[in-house]
C-alpha cells in the first residue's frame, strides 16, 4: 500500500504533461493539415529538371 503514495501522485504528474503536451500541439498547428503531407508522397514530379546549360530566358 505505501507504494500508492508514490504511483497516485505520479500517474498524476504523467496525464498532466500528457495533456500539456496535446494542448501545445493543437495549439501550434500541428493538426491542421493531416491529409496534405500523405498526398504529397504519393504525387510524383516526372518532369525532369532543365539542364544546366540551357539559355535562361
Amino acid at each position: 500500500m505505501d507504494i500508492l503514495v508514490l504511483l497516485i501522485p505520479l500517474s498524476l504528474v504523467l496525464v498532466g504533461v500528457i495533456a500539456w503536451v496535446l494542448l501545445w500541439a493543437a495549439r501550434s498547428g500541428q493538426f491542421d493539415d493531416l491529409e496534405g503531407p500523405a498526398h504529397s508522397v504519393i504525387m510524383d514530379d516526372d518532369t525532369p529538371p532543365p539542364p544546366d546549360d540551357a539559355p535562361k530566358p
